[in-house]
């Protein structure tokens, strides 16, 4: 009989990265009971201690928080992940000194790290044993890397004169030219974009790509990389959590939901760190008062300038809306802090979703079937709306390329349109989102397209 296997995960600190790294580990457990997983937590100064909480995680999926370390540097996520290698070395040599006291106990059969933790990949190498990326975004943008870190490292070119550039790239994990407004911010500042072309040099080097995706939503995409000097890439998702939360909030929330015709309310939510200023908050107001549309929006206070810490709710939103805007609006719309994203996309009165288009949020919307309005912020979202919008028609643009850290403030009338667009019930993209809803699901089932590649990984495990 074969020996049990032990994979340690290490995601990266940040709640968006470790929720779907629980969800990849609750799958690999649940399709080989010979398979155990240890997942090692970061944590920055401002993030909560993670606690488990979900009961129906296997007792073969083990949490392990790292000590804090001493970051000097916080803005520098790479120096932070870099000082966190000795913990991660001193937590996998108690793991395997634990596992050698018997047959039955597992081996450690590799490492699975974060797309932005290959440093670990040199703690896997100390262990002799293999290491895998997990990807948690999509294909395309894994394929964006490539190609930038292929122009750098063989053709001498440098991404970030792309900066204040209107050209357009040809990348082959796009079916359209990507404009040079809608790379990843990160990927415009020199500094940044050496470090990130590093992490995709370093995912050469591993024997596997997890991708949290699948085949019919990024058919091109994972063709155009599955191929050359890469490593095997496996799409084995959509990785979700969509286990209801059970907060007092929630209940509000839904119970107000459950008053509203089917697919009547357009959904506002821009992420855990998504916020805005006084003059966009009035903007969206503007908009949304106009379309006369039921609305639910999550409004969250940005925090204090440069500060590095979440946004959080509001004691009292009246001050930054336009006033009597509750009061006029109180029969249509709801304004809420913090948003049970999964539990509200679920409902049958949502119609449509302004989002800010991170991965795990668009590949939620896409399981429920609900349309969404591009607003993009930070990291990559930029380039995930083009791809909705652009490349695959699932979504209508409200912008593709507003940045966060930007002046800009997008008008009441460019918000209304897209909303108006995004809620039309008889729309192409409604009915191509449905289909594509469908798909995402049939993906996971036996025989689905992502239940196949984890199988293949599992394999090579």
């Amino acid at each position: 009989m074969k020996r049990p296997a032990e994979l340690v995960f290490i995601p990266a600190a940040g709640i968006g990265h470790v929720v779907s790294t629980i969800e990849i580990a609750k799958l690999l457990v649940s399709r080989d009971d010979r398979l155990f997983i240890t997942l090692l937590i970061m944590k920055r100064p401002f993030d909560k201690l993670f606690t488990n909480t979900d009961s129906s995680i296997s007792p073969r999926i083990n949490f392990v928080n790292l000590p804090d370390t001493e970051t000097t540097d916080l803005s520098c996520f790479k120096f932070f992940v870099e000082n966190q290698k000795t913990q991660v070395r001193d937590a996998v040599a108690k793991l395997v000194e634990s596992n050698q006291s018997g047959s039955s106990k597992p081996r450690l059969a590799g490492f699975v790290v974060d797309m932005f933790c290959t440093t670990m990949i040199d703690v896997a190498n100390e262990f002799e044993v293999p290491s895998y990326v997990f990807f948690t975004s999509s294909a395309a943008c894994l394929g964006l890397l490539f190609h930038l870190q292929t122009l750098r490292d063989e053709h001498g070119k440098d991404v970030a004169e792309f900066a204040h550039s209107d050209s357009d790239l040809v990348v082959p994990s796009f079916v359209n030219p990507l404009p040079a407004s809608v790379l990843p911010g990160k990927l415009l500042d020199k500094e940044s974009a050496e470090s990130f072309l590093n992490y995709a040099r370093r995912f050469r080097e591993t024997k596997g790509i997890l991708v949290n995706t699948f085949w019919e939503l990024e058919s091109h995409a994972l063709h155009s990389i599955s191929y050359g000097k890469n490593p095997p890439v496996y799409p084995v998702g959509p990785l979700l959590n969509i286990k209801s939360s059970d907060d007092d909030k929630v209940w509000d929330i839904l119970s107000w939901l459950h008053d509203q015709p089917p697919l009547s309310v357009v959904f506002l939510c821009f992420g855990s760190m998504g916020s805005f200023g006084e003059a966009q908050v009035k903007e969206i107001a503007y908009a949304l008062e106009h379309t006369g549309l039921r609305f639910l929006w999550s409004l969250r206070q940005p925090p204090p300038k440069g500060k590095m810490a979440m946004p959080s709710d509001y004691a009292d939103p009246s001050g930054v809306l336009p006033e009597g805007f509750l009061d006029r609006t109180a029969k249509i719309g709801k304004v809420i802090g913090w948003a049970p994203q999964v539990d509200i996309l679920a409902h049958s009165s949502i119609g449509g979703f302004v989002s800010h288009c991170g991965w795990n949020s668009t590949l939620e919307s896409l399981w429920y079937g609900v349309p969404v309005a591009t607003w993009p912020m930070y990291a990559e979202q930029q380039t995930n709306a083009f791809q909705l919008v652009k490349e695959l028609g699932l979504a209508v643009e409200i912008k593709l390329d507003y940045r966060k850290d930007s002046e800009v403030v997008v008008s009441a009338q460019d918000i209304e349109r897209g909303i108006r667009q995004v809620m039309e019930h008889d729309s192409v993209i409604r009915k191509r989102v449905k289909e594509i809803s469908e798909k995402s699901k049939k993906s996971l089932m036996n025989g689905g397209s992502s239940c196949s590649s984890l199988g293949r990984f599992i394999d090579q495990i």
